[in-house]
């Protein structure tokens, strides 16, 4: 599932995905950030340029670089806000392509072993009028080509068994 909304011009995705793994060992997963570059498109150069030797904690800073757009690399400084083991954990961008970027990653056990992710993105874009146009043109198909990469990644990695 994947849904985006528009509010007080600020863009909310939302996306949901059930993986074939325990609570425990999908929080080991989502929790370390170095494997954020696992399930990122390869053509986003996506690479975290700080170091990441521990999992999430609350004001964990991790810096980036991403191509924003094709040829054109950017510094993306997000901060770790809040973590509740095996619940949830918060991003926000302090530094990067968005006015305004807040992610929150929620984990919910089924009853048949299973996980559910839960992702709420609300981000704001810069640019007035022209940040509008770019969201329609072009923001939004990245992030909905990110999420379906993600969705097949983890697909193969939780879901092939």
């Amino acid at each position: 599932m994947l849904e985006f909304k528009n509010h007080s011009g600020i863009y909310t995705l939302e996306a949901e995905q059930v993986i074939n793994v325990g609570l425990k060992d999908a929080w080991e997963f989502f929790s370390s950030p170095e494997n954020l570059q696992r399930i990122t498109p390869s053509h986003m150069g996506f690479k975290i340029t700080s170091s990441v030797d521990k999992k999430v904690y609350a004001g964990q800073i991790i810096t980036y670089k991403v191509s924003v757009l094709p040829g054109i690399q950017q510094n993306w400084v997000t901060e770790i806000t809040q973590v509740k083991e095996q619940h949830f954990f918060i991003d926000e961008q302090r530094f990067g392509p968005y006015k305004m970027w807040h992610h929150e990653h929620w984990f919910k056990e089924l009853p048949n072993g299973k996980t559910v992710m839960y992702d709420k993105i609300s981000y704001k874009i810069p640019f007035g009028f022209l940040g509008v146009i770019a969201q329609s043109l072009f923001i939004k198909k990245q992030l909905t080509a990110i999420f379906e990469h993600r969705f097949k990644t983890l697909e193969t990695l939780f879901n092939a068994k």
